[in-house]
């Protein structure tokens, strides 16, 4: 006999914002989920449930529950039915009395890691090994929901300001911008490489859609080994068209800052409060010239300039404490970044060559963000193209869009693991990292 489906299944098991929005107090209901975590104490006995939403309690009592407490342990999956009783010490304010329970799946061997701890007292190492069972643990999942608040804050802002969302390639036939830290791979019996970044082709898309953003991986073959570097990460990119200035790219993460932290306050409350997150105020974000910077935090600070071209993160950190001391800024803006250390692409300061339109976004001392104006024009790209002494070969496609006509724009890139990581106060970018790729990791 044929079947048609008709839509989502409708099912008897409810979920804890179901049962936290309607009034099931006194009612059997059907709830399911894994065991987190068992408390016996005696005549009665606390299962846990651990659900998407959330820890839920289950009461066992003896000779009212059918059924053998013994029967049940952590990491099994379970159906219960059961009566919804108040209960104002239980997570939600209610638990469910056990009338019986239907045994899902079995695991195999027993928990490696104390997952039902606050905190599991396991170190990174042992954590990113056993990464699908680790992130079980309440605190470490809290993180990735934080995650995705951010990147959703970034999707519906930019969705609401006009942008169209594109998706661009990550296998490609040479570096976006230059440099060795790129990983080479064999396609088919010609050299390729993996994107570095979306640049190229999210400037192409300009002269398409006006603005465009992604969310996607990036590869850097950077040989380092340190607490805020990774060689994929994921990039939040967005490029726009007809700007009147690079304060406009600065303008418009500034109002996606604002619009996440507020999402996050309204949707992600129980996560905030899980990990003791105080969401910085992004009301309003300084912003500073490079080579100001670096003069005020010599001059507070007594560090001599040694780089003047690049900022240390030693640098970085400095800058992001001046403005915490002097404007309670957790956010600063460092502008008009030196041309030497910027790619091709970047626009030079008409006022003077020797800088660069463009900025970096540091947060509590770190970089998040790199942005500016990029060259419109097509003779003004083969211009600095030459004077950086590079070759235009492989970047022809590129280079004929910009024959076609192309509006004065730029965009940005900003790194959600490091975002992520400075927002809830973690040490190691590894911490917000899913499952981190770095110079010794290539696996879970």
């Amino acid at each position: 006999m044929m079947e048609f489906l008709s839509g989502v299944m409708k099912k008897e098991v409810l979920e804890i914002s179901k049962l936290s929005a309607e009034d099931y107090i006194g009612k059997e209901v059907k709830v399911n989920g894994a065991i987190h975590s068992i408390r016996d104490m005696g005549e009665v006995a606390f299962v846990v449930l651990r659900k998407r939403e959330g820890l839920l309690q289950c009461v066992f009592e003896e000779g009212v529950s059918a059924g053998r407490l013994k029967d049940l342990r952590e990491a099994e999956t379970i159906e219960v039915a059961g009566v919804v009783r108040s209960e104002e010490r239980a997570p939600w304010g209610f638990e469910i009395r056990i009338i019986s329970f239907r045994i899902l799946s079995e695991p195999a061997e027993a928990l490696p890691l104390a997952i039902s701890k606050w905190k599991m007292n396991a170190s990174l190492e042992a954590k990113l090994n056993m990464r699908p069972i680790s992130l079980r643990n309440v605190r470490e999942r809290a993180k990735f929901k934080i995650q995705e608040g951010i990147v959703r804050g970034f999707r519906d802002f930019l969705y609401e300001e006009g942008f169209t969302e594109i998706r661009t390639p990550k296998i490609g036939a040479k570096g976006a911008e230059g440099g060795s830290n790129i990983f080479k791979l064999d396609y088919f019996h010609r050299p390729a490489v993996l994107a570095q970044s979306p640049q190229l082709y999210k400037q192409m898309m300009v002269g398409v859609f006006d603005r465009v953003f992604e969310t996607a991986p990036v590869f850097r073959a950077e040989k380092h080994n340190t607490k805020r570097h990774l060689n994929e990460y994921t990039s939040l990119d967005f490029e726009m068209g007809y700007i009147d200035s690079f304060q406009d790219i600065m303008g418009m993460e500034t109002g996606f800052l604002q619009y996440t932290m507020r999402l996050l306050e309204k949707d992600y409350d129980r996560e905030l409060k899980i990990l003791g997150v105080v969401l910085p105020n992004v009301d309003k974000i300084p912003a500073v010239r490079f080579d100001e910077a670096k003069r005020l935090v010599s001059e507070k600070y007594d560090r001599k300039i040694k780089n003047p071209f690049d900022l240390e993160p030693e640098e970085e950190i400095l800058i992001g404490r001046y403005f915490k001391e002097e404007f309670d800024a957790d956010f600063v803006f460092v502008t008009h970044y030196p041309s030497k250390k910027r790619p091709f692409y970047a626009m030079d300061d008409p006022a003077d060559a020797k800088f660069t339109l463009s900025f970096d976004l540091l947060f509590k001392g770190m970089e998040i963000t790199t942005g500016g104006q990029r060259i419109h024009e097509y003779q003004m790209l083969m211009e600095k193209i030459a004077a950086k002494g590079m070759s235009a070969e492989g970047l022809e496609q590129y280079l004929d869009t910009f024959k076609h006509g192309m509006p004065p724009h730029g965009g940005l890139g900003i790194g959600l693991e490091r975002l992520t990581m400075k927002l809830l106060d973690e040490e190691n970018v590894r911490e917000t990292t899913l499952f981190p790729r770095d110079l010794s990791r290539l696996e879970p």
